[in-house]
């Protein structure tokens, strides 16, 4: 088992840009929008820091109930986690088991890795049409948390939404570079360890 982010990545190591000129204009559109993702997550996450710390100040020194940062720190680190699966799955960051690549053949492996590109694009888009089910429900019969402070719950859902349709066209895009590939597949580089 690997992880794609245990080392940075080399240049080498980075997205190939696919041979296939419309796969790689909606490869460009979804880096656009990682990196975009990625960056607003950062600020979410101090955001949250800073938001928690204020709170157990707040508390602790000046005994003020803060009703709003839980909901505030969760719809952040919802938006954090989903909008960035893309992002790491663009490099192959996710978690990954490497004991079947090991000994297959590279052309029972391609295949291998082929049909679990597939079978986690089917799950992803099924989970991303959940995700926006939910949001639609939450929006139109105008849902709340259930603190006092009641935030919509069409918030985190759109941000759940949103991050996992990105998600599935990040695998979908992975399965079109696969199948419109002209490089042999020995030549290409991916994240050490992780396919």
């Amino acid at each position: 088992m690997s992880h794609g982010f245990d080392t940075k990545p080399t240049a080498g190591e980075l997205p190939a840009t696919p041979d296939n000129p419309v796969v790689a204009v909606l490869a460009g559109v979804l880096d656009r929008f990682n990196k975009l993702a990625l960056y607003l997550s950062m600020v979410a996450l101090m955001l949250t820091a800073l938001i928690m710390t204020y709170s157990v100040v707040a508390r602790y020194f000046f005994h003020t109930p803060t009703d709003w940062q839980d909901d505030a720190t969760v719809f952040m680190l919802v938006g954090v986690i989903f909008l960035c699966a893309g992002y790491a799955q663009s490099y192959r960051g996710h978690i990954g088991i490497e004991a079947l690549s090991s000994i297959l053949p590279a052309s029972v492996n391609a295949v291998r890795l082929l049909l679990v590109d597939v079978v986690s694009f089917l799950f992803c888009a099924f989970f991303s049409w959940k995700s926006w089910a939910l949001f639609h429900e939450a929006w139109s019969e105008g849902q709340t948390t259930s603190s006092t402070f009641a935030p919509p719950l069409w918030i985190p859902y759109s941000l759940m939404a949103l991050g996992m349709t990105v998600l599935t066209l990040q695998i979908l895009l992975q399965v079109l570079t696969r199948l419109t590939e002209r490089r042999p597949a020995a030549n290409q580089q991916t994240v050490t360890g992780v396919q």
